[in-house]
């Protein structure tokens, strides 16, 4: 999306000297979301004369229903977001990405774990997603239409994320449901017996459960209008998830892990940090949206929502990489 030719605008409200931004979060204890929580206690947002205040919500729906509301300015939330609501009208800009792949993980409960054993098998089960109309339940669907089984033969339950979504997994409430680090290696290594049924961590998974090898998933996005009122501060919070990334990248998992907080790190530092070396490859270099991975979550919508195949939407409008760039 082009916003070469619009003024910067004002801030989004002050506190004091720093830009003040309300930022909602899709999960905040979801691995998927991690830097936008290191980037404040790294410094980082600080640093870009940023205060920034970070809302925790169950997922990313009731995120977008925040900003939708005007309790939040920007969402950390996944992109597909921005396309679902272009086919609603609606103009939502995703300005930094922070996965390049959705991270979570379709697992089975110990109990289904026999009978489970495929996406085919799913057909008059219970699934569960984070909440309803999330990503998790999108891709469940696309899943479920690949697979042959019918949506409607699949009982869909919102199970939140980290502790509800573990409970609901061990104690066989539903029989499959998406986890995200460090939830899944938490189940993984309680319950070895638990059958992945899509693992959507590294491109290796994706390309299996998706059929292509990027999925852009994870970003910050607002109204179009917000960021042309704002474009300064959009661009600092740019620069500083992208001064994030570059600083994952270049230390280890422990090193990450201590910069986390035990609120969402848990009780055992080494199951943590076990997780973050097996979702690390889902984490952008860069904080750039590939076109091309625009264009894949784009095909995947439409095989899995009508409102989106039915429409007529501009991808490259549903995202900037102007601001990551500086310019």
């Amino acid at each position: 999306m082009s916003f070469v030719s619009i003024q910067a605008g004002g801030c989004a409200g002050r506190r004091g000297d720093a830009s003040h931004v309300r930022l909602a979060i899709g999960g905040q204890n979801q691995m998927v979301y991690l830097p936008t929580t290191l980037a404040q206690e790294l410094g980082f947002y600080k640093e870009q004369g940023l205060d920034v205040e970070l809302q925790d919500f169950q997922g990313g729906a009731k995120a977008l229903q925040a900003m939708l509301g005007g309790s939040a300015d920007v969402v950390s939330g996944f992109y597909d977001h921005t396309i679902q609501m272009a086919a609603d009208g609606r103009e939502l800009v995703a300005f930094v990405t922070m996965l390049r792949f959705p991270g979570l993980v379709l697992a089975t409960s110990p109990q289904a774990a026999a009978t489970v054993q495929r996406i085919e098998d799913l057909n008059g089960k219970i699934a569960g997603v984070t909440t309803a109309g999330s990503s998790s339940q999108m891709y469940l669907t696309f899943l479920l239409t690949r697979h042959g089984v019918p949506v409607d033969s699949v009982s869909v339950t919102a199970i939140g994320s980290a502790a509800t979504a573990i409970a609901a997994i061990e104690h066989g409430k539903i029989d499959a449901g998406w986890l995200a680090d460090p939830s899944f290696t938490f189940v993984k290594r309680r319950n070895p017996g638990i059958r992945v049924l899509a693992d959507l961590r590294d491109e290796t998974g994706v390309k299996e459960a998706f059929g292509t090898t990027t999925y852009p998933s994870a970003v910050l996005y607002a109204p179009g209008e917000w960021i042309r009122a704002n474009r300064d501060t959009a661009a600092r919070l740019a620069r500083a998830i992208s001064q994030t990334l570059t600083w994952m990248h270049a230390h280890s998992a422990e090193e990450i892990s201590a910069q986390t907080p035990k609120s969402l790190r848990g009780e055992d530092d080494a199951l943590y940090v076990e997780a973050l070396k097996n979702s690390m490859p889902m984490f952008s270099v860069d904080g750039l949206m590939n076109p091309e991975g625009a264009g894949a979550v784009r095909t995947l919508l439409n095989q899995s929502m009508p409102k989106v195949r039915d429409a007529t939407i501009d991808v490259s409008k549903t995202y900037t990489n102007e601001l990551v760039n500086g310019r």
